[in-house]
């Protein structure tokens, strides 16, 4: 059996006086999709911060396709070489970069041969449904236009996990069920390994293998696909 392709163990951080996380363990197999509930400052995207290397534990342990990346206080593999695509809360695109420039830029960063950016760019664009807005800046777009951008550049480096910080939460209910349903269809053709970090319990029907619930910085439920629909 191949290793989890994300692995927490134990995993504690404090920030101050607060208990970010506490004694977290968790394992998400490869091509899973996992969705990530609980209030406000529950730890959700602190979890997140953590796998993709932007934050390191106080304690515990993080693999990645069984590879050791995070141990107390020390990071052993840096965010870019973790085969991460992370989508923001506040997407941070760059205002001074055009669509395809925030696409080549990740290429650029990972040292993609030139040869291979444009059609690497094209196809992701084509893919997301924005290849006719390549040259117009973030504030050009509308707020879906937005999040497509933020989705292509996290996949534009083909990344093994895609990690998802509540993308959807700012769009009204309609683009947000339809941005919902393609994310779910994205990631099932590409076989994504995904985590994604919600308020919605909507967003887990759909996008959903195993739904985790955080309190207080500890998961304190895990229920599977099967488990949900047989209680609705």
């Amino acid at each position: 059996m191949s290793p989890a392709q994300v692995s927490l163990s134990g995993v504690t951080k404090r920030f101050g006086a607060h208990q970010a996380l506490d004694g977290v363990s968790l394992e998400v197999a490869d091509d899973e999709g996992i969705v990530v509930v609980g209030p406000s400052g529950c730890g959700k995207t602190t979890l997140l911060r953590l796998i993709a290397g932007l934050e390191v534990p106080d304690g515990g342990e993080i693999w990645m396709a069984g590879r050791m990346v995070s141990a107390p206080h020390h990071s052993k593999v840096p965010p870019h070489e973790r085969g991460i695509g992370f989508v923001f809360q506040d997407l941070a695109l760059w205002p001074h970069l055009t669509v395809r420039e925030h696409l080549n830029f990740v290429l650029e960063s990972a040292k993609t041969p030139r040869a291979s950016r444009a059609p690497r760019v094209h196809e992701v664009l084509t893919l997301v449904q924005i290849g006719h807005l390549a040259t117009r800046y973030p504030h050009e777009l509308s707020g879906g236009e937005q999040q497509r951008v933020a989705l292509a550049r996290a996949l534009v480096g083909q990344p093994r996990v895609l990690l998802l910080d509540e993308p959807l939460s700012s769009l009204d209910p309609e683009l947000r069920a339809v941005l919902r349903d393609e994310l779910a269809t994205l990631r099932r053709a590409l076989r994504l390994t995904m985590v994604y970090v919600t308020h919605d319990l909507e967003d887990a029907t759909v996008l959903a293998d195993r739904l985790i619930e955080m309190r207080a910085g500890r998961i304190v439920s895990i229920r599977d696909r099967a488990t949900r629909e047989e209680r609705a």
